[in-house]
């Protein structure tokens, strides 16, 4: 029981690796013992996370750039990982992006690309690598999805809302169905979270104060404090939890 969040020995895979709040929880997963396989678009980013990791945990990590929008894309890298180390163990989708509009002026086409990344890029992440998991028998898989899954919110979020509702469905559909391969699915809900795309809030102290106010912990959120949850759902201590949004939101959604 006391090695139960103990992640030594497991492979995993972060997808959006190279992000504010993917970085975090490739840097954690490693620290907590996993080899970690660190993926963007953006090579010379996930480098630096991978040597970031190897640095802060000693543990071996790799960089391999991905689209997650593309099948081939993804195939290639399961097949890279699959290759090296021979299985994997963890699957994390944090990629995702937002693009705001004002609904009545919402162009479909940025419309497309949110579902593209957020949803499409999931679901491919989750197929490819969950292929692995069935041969195995075995394997955990954790989506990022946000209290704005299941909460609307204004400000031209309407496309984000809709694929983050998206994601917790496909949470819990593919819960249910893999269920009896022995691959739980999960995910972690966040509230707002300070990252390079939202920098200039925490930099505005009025408007910090704002978003700070409405969440009744009174702060706004760290990447770092998505950590904890990602270990939980990654490790043996979860190993009777799946279809469930796990809420790192300071009590948001509790009102």
């Amino acid at each position: 029981m006391k090695d139960m969040f103990k992640l030594d020995g497991k492979i995993a895979i972060v997808t959006g690796g190279a992000g504010g709040i993917g970085k975090a929880l490739a840097l954690g997963l490693g620290i907590h013992g996993a080899t970690v396989v660190v993926s963007s678009r953006n090579q010379g980013a996930i480098d630096a996370v991978a040597a970031e990791i190897t640095q802060e945990s000693g543990n071996e990590a790799m960089a391999v750039s991905c689209d997650v929008t593309s099948e081939d894309s993804m195939k290639d890298l399961i097949d890279r990982v699959k290759e090296k180390y021979g299985r994997i163990d963890i699957l994390v989708n944090a990629m995702g992006m937002n693009i705001k509009h004002d609904a009545f002026e919402y162009p479909i086409s940025d419309w497309e690309k949110l579902f593209d990344v957020n949803v499409k890029g999931s679901m491919i992440a989750c197929k490819a690598a969950g292929r692995v998991m069935r041969e195995q028998n075995y394997g955990s898989i954790i989506n990022l999805s946000s209290v704005r899954g299941i909460r609307g919110y204004t400000g031209g979020n309407s496309g984000y809302c809709a694929t983050k509702g998206a994601v917790e469905l496909i949470t819990k559909a593919l819960a249910l169905e893999w269920a009896p391969l022995g691959i739980p699915v999960n995910a972690i809900g966040p509230a707002l979270v300070i990252t390079p795309g939202t920098r200039h809030i925490a930099e505005d102290p009025e408007l910090a104060k704002k978003y700070a106010s409405a969440v009744p912990m009174g702060r706004i959120g760290l990447p770092e404090d998505m950590v904890g949850a990602c270990v939980y759902l990654a490790s043996e201590a979860s190993g009777f939890v799946s279809g469930q949004t796990l809420y790192v939101d300071g009590g948001l959604t509790a009102q």
